[in-house]
C-alpha cells in the first residue's frame, strides 16, 4: 500500500488503526499453493489465532482456505464466517474434555495432543475421527515462547510415548485419520523441518486409515529490508517430493496439510498511530504515540522488530528516535531507530502488523482497542469499529447499595438478650476485681 492511501485511512477512521491489505494475503496464499503444486492433495488451514476478524476469515475462505482453530470460540467464529465443519481443524492444548466434546458435536476435525484426553475421548466417542498431535522433540522457532516441538514443550504426545499411544488406540478402537506436528514459528532451517517430517512419516506408518498428514507451519516472514525468511520454494520442492514418495509407500494418496497464520497475514498488516509528543532528554529523543503495548505487544513480549515509517514526512531527513507508547510501564516499540524527521501530529506506520497484533490487544490502562480496516479492490472497508466507553463497561455488574454506608450501631442501648456481650464501651476488670 502507498503512503497516501494509508494516510487517507488514518484521516477517515482515526488513529490508532489496523489496516490489512487483502491483495498481500492473496499473494502469500498463492505462494504456498504454487510451492507445493507437485502435491495432488494440498490443504491450507489458516491459523485463526493470528488474526480472527470475521471479514478476514471470510476472505481466506473465498481463496479456498480451510481453518485451524485452537479454542471452541475460534471454531464458532469459523462457522459464523461460513466455513464448513469438515474444513475446520480444532487443535487445543490443555482444555477440558467437555470443550473437546463441544467441538466434536459441531462436526469439526478433532486434533488431540495428550494421552489422558485421548483415552477418555476414545472410550466415549470411538467412532469420531481423531487426529493426533505428535511432539517430534525438535527445537525450532525464533523465540522460546514460540518453539513448541522440543522435549520440554507442553504441546503434543512425545514420540517416546508411541507404544502407549498405540495401546490406547487399540483398546478403544478409535479411528485415527490424521497425524500432526508443529515445531514452532519463524522456522529458518529447512533441513531441521525435513528431519522432523521424517519422524512424522515414521509415526504415520503405525496407522492404516490416515487421510492426511499435517505439518503445522511456522514459516518465517521478513521483518525488515533484506531480512532472512523461510524459502518456501525450496521447502515445497523437497518436502513435496518426499510426501509424494511416502504416499506411494503408504499405498494410497493422502492430503498434505499446513496451518499458516503469520505467513499469510503478517506482511499484509499496517498499524497506524499518531505522534503525541516529541521529547528530548539528555541522551534520547522519544517519539511518544497514541498507543502502547496494549495494542502491539510483540516487541515487548517476543523482542520482535517492526519497521517504523513516518508517513507524514516520507522525504524528511533521517534522525534517531526511540518510539514509545502511552502506557504507564516501559513500552518501547523501537530504540534508536533511524526514521524520517518526526513532528508532533505525524502518522507513524508499523509494518508486519497483521499477525498477533489485534488478537493480542487488550484494554490495559482502560484504553480502547482500535478499529480494523480491510483494503480490498482499491477501497477501504471498516471491519471493526473502534471501542467506546460503553465497551469497557459491557459485562461489568454494578450492584445497587453494595457500598452504601451502614448506619452506626447505637451506643449504650438496650442489653442484648442472646447471651452476647452488649455493644458499646466495655469495662476491663482489674486483677483485684477478678
Amino acid at each position: 500500500m502507498e503512503n497516501q492511501q494509508l494516510l487517507d485511512i488514518a484521516q477517515e477512521f482515526g488513529a490508532p488503526v489496523y489496516v490489512y491489505d487483502a491483495g498481500k494475503i492473496q499473494s502469500q496464499y498463492n505462494r504456498l499453493t504454487e510451492a507445493f503444486s507437485s502435491v495432488p492433495r494440498l490443504k491450507l488451514n489458516y491459523a485463526a489465532k493470528a488474526l480472527s476478524n470475521l471479514s478476514v476469515l471470510r476472505y481466506l475462505k473465498s481463496l479456498g482456505s480451510g481453518l485451524d482453530t485452537v479454542s471452541i470460540q475460534e471454531v464458532q467464529l469459523g462457522l459464523r464466517a461460513g466455513f464448513n465443519p469438515e474444513d475446520i481443524i480444532y487443535t487445543p492444548n490443555g482444555v477440558s474434555l467437555e470443550e473437546i466434546e463441544q467441538a466434536a458435536a459441531l462436526g469439526v476435525q478433532i486434533n488431540i495432543d495428550n494421552l489422558s484426553i485421548l483415552e477418555q475421548f476414545g472410550h466415549l466417542h470411538p467412532k469420531t475421527p481423531v487426529c493426533i498431535r505428535i511432539n517430534p522433540h525438535v527445537m525450532a522457532g525464533g523465540n522460546s515462547n514460540i518453539s513448541v516441538g522440543h522435549i520440554d514443550s507442553k504441546f503434543g504426545i512425545s514420540i517416546h510415548q508411541i507404544p502407549h499411544l498405540l495401546r490406547i488406540v487399540e483398546l478403544t478402537g478409535m479411528h485415527v485419520n490424521g497425524i500432526h506436528m508443529h515445531t514452532g514459528s519463524d522456522i529458518l532451517d529447512i533441513d531441521v523441518f525435513l528431519y522432523a517430517s521424517e519422524i512424522l512419516f515414521d509415526t504415520a506408518k503405525h496407522f492404516k486409515e490416515l487421510e492426511f498428514i499435517d505439518f503445522g507451519s511456522g514459516f518465517k516472514v521478513p521483518y525488515k529490508e533484506n531480512d532472512i525468511q523461510t524459502n518456501v520454494g525450496e521447502l515445497g520442492q523437497k518436502l513435496g517430493g518426499r510426501f509424494n514418495a511416502f504416499c506411494e509407500e503408504y499405498g494410497r494418496p493422502l492430503t498434505l496439510s499446513f496451518e499458516p497464520g503469520k505467513f499469510l497475514v503478517s506482511e499484509a498488516g499496517y498499524f497506524l498511530a499518531r505522534v503525541n509528543v516529541v521529547k528530548q532528554t539528555t541522551s534520547t529523543v522519544f517519539a511518544g504515540i497514541d498507543s502502547g503495548f496494549n495494542h502491539l505487544i510483540r516487541p515487548m513480549l517476543y523482542g520482535s522488530q517492526h519497521e517504523i515509517h513516518n508517513l507524514s514526512n516520507p522525504e524528511g531527513k533521517e534522525r534517531y528516535y526511540s518510539v514509545v507508547g502511552y502506557i504507564c510501564e516501559t513500552d518501547t516499540f523501537g530504540s534508536n531507530r533511524r526514521i524520517r524527521e518526526i513532528s508532533e501530529g505525524d502518522i507513524l506506520c508499523f509494518r508486519n502488523a497483521g499477525a498477533y497484533c489485534f488478537t493480542m490487544a487488550s484494554n490495559y490502562n482502560s484504553r480502547y482497542r482500535p478499529a480494523e480496516v480491510l483494503w480490498l479492490d482499491g477501497k477501504a472497508h471498516l471491519i471493526r469499529e473502534r471501542e467506546t466507553f460503553e465497551d469497557l463497561l459491557r459485562g461489568q455488574v454494578e450492584v445497587p447499595d453494595l457500598f452504601e454506608a451502614k448506619p452506626a450501631a447505637p451506643v449504650g442501648g438496650a442489653q442484648q438478650t442472646n447471651g452476647n456481650r452488649p455493644k458499646g464501651n466495655l469495662k476491663i476488670k482489674s486483677a483485684a476485681e477478678r
